[in-house]
């Protein structure tokens, strides 16, 4: 006899299905496991056969063969284990087999027959709701698999156990609920910071249009505070921006208690990242900082000691939304839309520039430090600003700066504008991801707009991403100010954050 149950292999945020077809015969007494399993497939015989005579079933003194079909795709992960366990338990008899047929089923066992939680919840309860299934889960997992669909069928059992007597009617296993998690109520401030006023003014417009940002500046001069005080004054996740975000996390195991949550994605890799950790990879594919970012923020804190290869990987992601991960067997894509915030210092003493200050190796210490960054990444940032020292002046002065909130109304009201233009056209949530063939309809400037953008381009030698890029900046500027037509004033702040980059351009 042969039992089927249904389970799911994870290819990016996709889950694929796979079908665990589970035979009891006369032969060799012992469990084969076929299919392309990977280590912890393979192991799988181990942990269930431990967890089935903890759960008062035994093996039979039988040949066990379990085949993961299609045989020819790579199973991978220990969520193999629950489908395997429960279909050898309705090769026995143990559970009834056409119970199992209108489910999908992943988890991973413990040794004394409790269900462990997994990575791929999420996609998995949305795939299986695509087949028109429900899902057998671990109880951890059920919060999370509940956002698939609220007329999805959720089972999320604690044990093997618990399993098999909600299939006999002795126990009903309750539909889980799903969780979000609260308000996160301990975001630094605005109001921190002292002084750096124009910094705090190219954040505002940062997160009102989802722009790109450079901030340059020496050490001490607070472009690490700014950054880490965008996520507060950003709005949050859509709920089709949410269930993005959470398939990604689910697929890396970073949903905690399988709690979703609303707040933007603010990733900061150190600087010693390597290109697979950057972009994803490794034996699995997983996703990269890029990827976990989707949505929100990556942060690049000393920007130019990334390796120039990692920062390079980022000029598909910035431009596409995607990353795609290679591989002789793997090919994997993964969305990653997300916003660039970068810090550096202008050169490696990170003091070029400053009053009283002299390097030792001169101009050459500031210029080889900037080309470590290429010129099509440097054209794919909208935000370039010069972050000053903060003088004596600023820090004892009395009163406080504005705060978050404050700023994060403004940031919302210029994004509700953005929402209302861009209705209708999915994946465009704000100016920076406007398409390039839509641009100059609804960023045109008026007359003296005009005049002043084609002089600039003409002087600068801007290319044609940095002409569009900034007519995206100056529409930011026009719905910050709640203005209909982009006039001469925001297309002459939006060339004024490209200045501080021309330099760096020709260094690069």
């Amino acid at each position: 006899m042969v039992s089927r149950v249904s389970t799911v292999s994870f290819q990016g945020v996709n889950a694929v299905p796979v079908d665990v077809q589970v035979m009891v015969a006369p032969g060799k007494i012992g469990m084969n496991i076929v299919g392309l399993p990977d280590k912890a497939v393979a192991e799988s015989r181990e942990r269930v056969q431990a967890a089935l005579h903890a759960s008062g079933l035994s093996l039979p003194a039988k040949k066990v063969t379990v085949n993961l079909a299609p045989a020819d795709l790579p199973k991978e992960g220990s969520h193999f284990d629950l489908p395997i366990a429960l279909g050898l338990m309705a090769a026995l008899g143990a559970v009834p087999a056409d119970a199992l047929s209108g489910y999908v089923v992943l988890g991973e066992l413990s040794l004394d027959g409790t269900i462990a939680a997994v990575a791929g919840a999420l996609p998995a309860a949305i795939g299986a709701n695509s087949e028109g299934k429900g899902l057998i889960c671990p109880a951890a997992c059920g919060p999370e698999a509940a956002w698939a669909s609220a007329d999805l069928d959720i089972l999320a059992p604690r044990s093997l156990i618990a399993m098999a007597n909600h299939f006999k009617g002795t126990q009903v296993l309750s539909r889980p609920q799903a969780a979000i998690r609260g308000p996160s109520d301990g975001l630094p401030d605005l109001s921190d910071i002292k002084g750096q006023e124009t910094a705090k003014r190219a954040l505002e417009v940062a997160a009102a249009g989802g722009h790109n940002l450079l901030m340059s500046g020496p050490p001490g001069s607070g472009k690490s505070m700014l950054a880490a005080r965008l996520p507060s004054i950003l709005p949050p996740l859509s709920p089709a921006e949410l269930l993005e975000v959470s398939m990604i996390h689910s697929i890396a195991g970073l949903l905690s208690g399988g709690e979703l949550s609303d707040r933007r994605p603010y990733r900061a890799p150190h600087h010693s990242a390597s290109m697979a950790a950057m972009v994803g990879g490794g034996m699995r594919a997983r996703p990269g900082e890029v990827s976990l970012a989707h949505n929100g923020v990556l942060f690049l804190d000393e920007f130019p000691e990334f390796s120039p290869q990692v920062l390079d990987s980022l000029r598909q992601p910035l431009e596409n939304g995607e990353c795609v991960i290679a591989r002789a067997n793997h090919h994997v894509s993964y969305p990653a839309r997300i916003q660039l915030v970068a810090a550096m210092n202008p050169c490696r003493c990170g003091m070029a520039g400053e009053p009283g200050h002299t390097c030792a190796r001169g101009p050459r210490c500031q210029a080889d430090y900037q080309a470590r960054i290429s010129g099509p990444l440097l054209d794919r940032i909208d935000l370039r600003i010069t972050v000053p020292a903060v003088t004596a002046a600023d820090l004892i002065k009395p009163g406080t700066s504005e705060r978050s909130a404050d700023v994060a109304e403004r940031v919302a009201r210029a994004r509700e504008r953005q929402k209302e233009r861009f209705a209708g056209m999915p994946g465009v949530t704000a100016n920076a991801l406007c398409p390039t063939s839509l641009i100059e309809t609804v960023a045109g400037p008026d007359a003296a707009g005009t005049a002043l953008l084609h002089e600039a381009a003409e002087r600068m030698k801007f290319s044609a991403r940095a002409y569009h890029r900034v007519l995206k900046v100056a529409r930011t500027l026009a719905d910050l100010d709640g203005a209909a037509e982009v006039g001469r004033v925001h297309i002459a702040e939006a060339i004024s954050y490209r200045l501080p980059g021309e330099g760096m351009a020709a260094a690069a």
